[in-house]
């Protein structure tokens, strides 16, 4: 069941960084762009109901860390069974990590309680 608006309710969208690669903060950095834009571009596609309302909330992003692949693959499954949109960004490999290296799980956006549910637990960037 995807996620609707609840009335009063805060929004967020939360990037799960890959802590077993140890980007630099300026890869990191990049790395939870790409996934904000595609979040983003999802919700538009899907003319997601969260969109709006995550908009004029501020667009709020949390920043966390995974501490590996394995973590990261099960937030994405959890994510998405509770109707949360989800994208993996996968590098091109030029610099720090070889291609299609997955470096960060991007969720939302949704209703803060929600996302919360699923990556409540995990370590600040």
């Amino acid at each position: 069941m995807p996620s609707r608006p609840t009335a009063g309710g805060a929004y967020k969208m939360v990037l799960v960084v890959r802590g077993e690669l140890r980007l630099t903060a300026g890869k990191a950095a990049v790395q939870v762009a790409h996934a904000a834009v595609m979040l983003y571009q999802e919700a538009e596609r899907r003319r997601a109901p969260t969109l709006e309302a995550w908009l004029a909330g501020g667009q709020k992003k949390i920043a966390v860390v995974a501490p590996t692949l394995d973590a990261m693959l099960e937030l994405q499954r959890t994510a998405r069974g509770v109707g949360l949109a989800t994208v993996l960004v996968e590098d091109a490999g030029f610099t720090e990590v070889a291609p299609g290296t997955k470096t960060v799980l991007g969720i939302g956006p949704g209703p803060e309680n929600e996302v919360d549910r699923v990556t409540g637990g995990l370590p600040l960037l």
